[in-house]
């Protein structure tokens, strides 16, 4: 029996749909599946409990409403150890900022300051001239045959981005970037004992490397990030170990956001732009539409595609019941190709007006938007000028996950 011809899906068909965005072809393709989750309506109760959301103005609202809330160290230890809550890593991530509620996400927040005007024109300067010897070394490879887009530029950006902002040492780098891949899976939605494992592995050497950094930062502040925000949390924790300890979640979180996301949006933007000729040549011909094409990007195929809330009372959402402590996964993946929201939803077009969740909202809209937003643009902007014959090689494989996606390449050739 298909989803499209049931007004409220059973378990047994929502586990299907789920197992089926676990395939490859359910990774490179999720938009079907979303679509048949919808056909259900918007709010769709989850097997393991709470609800999915696929519609976009009640994802809007719900992370913008202060009754619903992060998953916190309370939420997460009131489910007991032996659930996947329990790992290590899981509760390492509850520390971060991300995962804080007011008044604790309040101080984080105003610990770690902003990316403001001047700080991203400082950085683009680093990022352009990055970009510039990345597309050397594609450039070169290129010449050779076909080359991967994904290990050669995608994933070295970000790295050398906030590697460099951060002041950790580029020999570092490599480590640090294989490190968060395997993090992430403590982030995602339903991960699996061995995920969980390397998750807990990875996060463990994670935490030595910058609990080492945030000592060395003390004992030598200099004119970094890391430095100002132990002075920053100084002024605002007399404890001078829970003050540490701030700053180490910090510098923790924001390597991982930076990283695993900034990548993504990176390959995916390159991908959607080679796959559609007509868009290349209008941004070749206008690289003022960058911006445009990077958040038609966000929302056409986000960097993550579930975001997790808890309901602080009981209430009804989308003509739903729930109660006080169930969660609810936005589907912001499917929220973003919404019907209700956007005309001509499955269309790829960046004149359209911008209207995404995946930088999320509210207090917790992310910390690094601006600088994942102007690395994307630079890229595309120079990819174009560059490179004008670039195309694909083969499709890409996908990494297995629902919550965060992922390309394990993108093969191009130069025509």
């Amino acid at each position: 029996m298909s989803l499209t011809t049931l007004q409220s899906p059973d378990r047994r068909t929502t586990v299907s749909l789920f197992s089926r965005l676990r395939t490859a072809k359910g990774q490179a393709d999720p938009f079907p599946l979303y679509e048949e989750l919808r056909s259900g309506g918007h709010v769709t109760p989850a097997p393991w409990g709470g609800n999915l959301v696929t519609g976009y103005d009640l994802c809007d609202q719900v992370v913008r409403s202060r009754e619903w809330v992060e998953p916190d160290r309370q939420w997460r230890a009131r489910q007991g150890e032996s659930t996947r809550w329990g790992a290590p890593s899981v509760r390492e991530m509850a520390h971060t900022l991300p995962a804080l509620n007011p008044p604790e996400h309040t101080r984080a927040r105003r610990a770690a300051g902003s990316f403001d005007r001047g700080s991203i024109q400082e950085m683009t300067k680093n990022v352009t001239t990055t970009t510039s010897r990345l597309l050397d070394t594609l450039t070169l490879q290129l010449r050779d045959g076909e080359a991967d887009f994904n290990t050669l530029v995608s994933e070295e950006l970000p790295v050398a981005v906030i590697g460099g902002w951060l002041g950790l040492p580029s020999a570092d780098w490599p480590r640090l970037r294989e490190l968060t891949h395997d993090q992430v899976f403590a982030q995602e939605l339903l991960p699996s004992a061995s995920q969980l494992a390397l998750s807990d592995a990875a996060t463990a050497e994670l935490r030595t490397y910058f609990t080492e950094l945030v000592r060395e930062r003390r004992a030598r502040p200099g004119d970094d990030p890391v430095s100002r925000w132990i002075a920053a949390w100084d002024t605002m924790e007399p404890d001078r170990e829970k003050a540490d300890a701030g700053v180490y979640y910090l510098a923790f979180f924001v390597l991982l956001a930076a990283l695993e996301t900034t990548t993504s949006l990176l390959s995916m933007a390159t991908l959607q732009l080679l796959d559609r000729p007509r868009w290349w040549e209008a941004l070749a011909a206008d690289p003022d539409l960058a911006p445009a094409f990077v958040e038609e990007s966000l929302r056409y195929d986000a960097p993550t595609h579930v975001i997790t809330r808890v309901a602080t009372r009981d209430g009804e959402l989308g003509g739903a019941e729930y109660r006080t402590g169930e969660m609810v996964h936005l589907m912001v993946g499917a929220a973003g190709r919404d019907p209700e929201r956007h005309r001509r939803a499955e269309e790829f077009d960046p004149h359209r007006k911008p209207a995404h969740l995946a930088f999320s909202g509210g207090i917790h809209y992310c910390l690094g938007a601006p600088v994942a937003r102007m690395e994307a643009q630079v890229l595309l902007r120079e990819l174009v000028r560059r490179l004008p014959r670039l195309t694909l090689a083969r499709r890409p494989r996908w990494a297995p996950r629902v919550a965060f996606r992922r390309l394990l390449n993108l093969d191009v050739v130069t025509a």
